[in-house]
């Protein structure tokens, strides 16, 4: 994924009201921009760190720039717009870089499962070998801890973890499920349930894998100029100490 226009470089002050965040450019003029994470985007809002904005001109916008990226100590660019997330994990599907799932022809978006409250993010089907159509529920990764370990949710998630119950019920009833997380930050080297945050989601995360979810994990590149998938992660049911 590209981006249409070049970034504007800004210093975060504050990001707050979960949709609003205010940055000061080089010359030190502030102005607020759309937060477009609904998390409480740990480890990712420290005051004074270097931010990239992308730029609307669509009528109507009340503020015209979005918060995209945001630079952590040690050079680590992480991509905070959870809307990307759809599209760059149909961009790994795309590339082959999840097994199994990339080899469907056909991808829906906002497809409703059966007789359950959800919508997931896609549904793949015609698959050459004849596997059964494939419910996807897909998740933005942007916190992680130390030895590369990405966590998920950063907020309590009751969304998050009614779809999971969701796609366990599915599978347990003879379809197939995957849950996707879209990592968008290149230290990443695993995804863990982050228990401490939300623990009645790490449960159910590890009840939908022993349901036969099929939990994956792409590893996203982000850059000033775009954003592209890596590799594939493990996804773990625990979270270590």
């Amino acid at each position: 994924m590209e981006f249409e226009q070049g970034l504007t470089e800004a210093r975060l002050v504050r990001r707050y009201r979960r949709f609003l965040a205010d940055v000061e450019d080089a010359g030190g003029r502030r102005w607020t921009v759309h937060c477009p994470n609904t998390g409480s985007m740990l480890g990712c809002t420290e005051p004074g760190s270097r931010v990239w904005l992308s730029h609307s001109a669509r009528p109507g916008r009340k503020y015209a720039h979005t918060w995209e990226l945001v630079e952590l100590p040690g050079s680590i660019v992480v991509g905070v717009h959870t809307g990307r997330a759809n599209a760059l994990v149909g961009e790994a599907l795309d590339a082959g870089l999840l097994p199994g799932l990339s080899a469907y022809a056909t991808r829906r978006r906002e497809v409703r499962v059966p007789d359950a409250p959800m919508r997931a993010d896609w549904l793949l089907e015609d698959h050459p070998g004849g596997e059964p159509p494939c419910f996807v529920e897909v998740k933005n990764v942007t916190a992680a801890v130390e030895h590369g370990r990405a966590l998920f949710p950063d907020a309590v998630t009751e969304r998050g973890r009614r779809h999971l119950e969701v796609l366990a019920d599915w599978v347990r009833g003879g379809g197939r499920a995957a849950l996707i997380f879209c990592v968008q930050r290149s230290d990443a080297l695993e995804v863990r349930p982050a228990e401490s945050i939300d623990p009645r989601y790490a449960e159910a995360l590890r009840e939908a894998a022993a349901a036969g979810v099929d939990l994956r994990a792409i590893r996203l590149h982000p850059s000033a100029t775009g954003i592209r998938p890596d590799c594939p992660l493990p996804v773990h049911h625990q979270e270590e100490p």
